[in-house]
């Protein structure tokens, strides 16, 4: 195998070069868990989504049937490599680079046991069915590890957001899905060894309202959705984008999906 292919298969790469990380057993899932996990995630335009079991990755366990529209795969027979397949070649390295930044950090810097807690995100260009590269964003959440938090599963979710930007940043963040510290805009090139975590900028409650936003969610739904009122929904939306220095919603959702926020 020559090292574009061994660059090309992502995943395997991490495997090999990360052992103790993967957990080599099957984990049974329940539906609820997988609600879960859907829930923690967000997409905010036309996406697709798939599950992983790291013991035998070469074929997803499942493949949303919108695959097919975005990038032309049958959802009942495409493989992971051919996903990465999709992947713009001047793309590739960097997103090998970042998928190995997270691992690190998850390992070392923030510890296994919080495997969890954590939403994994960064931005590649992918070729779509009409042959065209779009900017596409990458969201992964592992919702199974066994006893010794070894990460057994997670779901996958890919977005075009090309509506919404044009530029990557190339950067990785590791948003915690329960409030606590994140890891923003991370540099995930080789020679880079130390990581800056920054907290978000947001309170609690307007980190839902921000994440209410990019489904859709009116003023009005997302009160009635938080039981609060309408008011309040409209105070926190200003604020919102007085902190993100943001003039539209439009704005604020794709500085959001594209580079996370941090304190300034």
């Amino acid at each position: 195998m020559n090292n574009r292919e061994q660059e090309a298969n992502l995943i395997q790469r991490a495997r090999n070069n990360f052992p103790e990380f993967f957990s080599s057993k099957r984990i049974r899932l329940s539906q609820k868990e997988i609600d879960q996990a859907m829930a923690a995630t967000f997409s905010s335009g036309p996406s697709y989504h798939f599950i992983v079991h790291f013991c035998d990755i070469d074929q997803p366990r499942y493949l949303s049937p919108s695959i097919e529209e975005l990038l032309g795969l049958n959802p009942a027979t495409a493989s992971i490599q051919d996903l990465i397949d999709c992947i713009h070649p001047e793309d590739v390295s960097f997103v090998a680079n970042a998928e190995e930044t997270a691992i690190r950090m998850l390992s070392d810097d923030i510890g296994r046991q919080n495997l969890k807690n954590y939403k994994i995100s960064y931005c590649f260009r992918m070729k779509t069915r009409t042959g065209d590269y779009r900017l596409f964003n990458h969201q992964s959440v592992i919702f199974a590890t066994d006893e010794e938090y070894g990460a057994a599963a997670a779901l996958g979710i890919h977005t075009d957001i090309s509506h919404l930007t044009a530029d990557n940043n190339y950067k990785l963040s590791l948003l915690h899905l329960f409030g606590g510290e994140s890891f923003i805009n991370i540099d995930v090139t080789p020679k880079n060894k130390k990581f800056a975590n920054k907290l978000s900028i947001f309170t609690a409650r307007e980190a839902e309202i921000l994440q209410l936003l990019t489904h859709g969610q009116t003023s009005a739904q997302i009160a009635e959705v938080l039981c609060i009122s309408e008011n309040t929904v409209k105070n926190h939306r200003k604020s919102l984008l007085k902190k993100a220095r943001c003039k539209t919603t439009g704005q604020l959702v794709s500085k959001y999906v594209t580079e996370g926020f941090s304190k300034v």
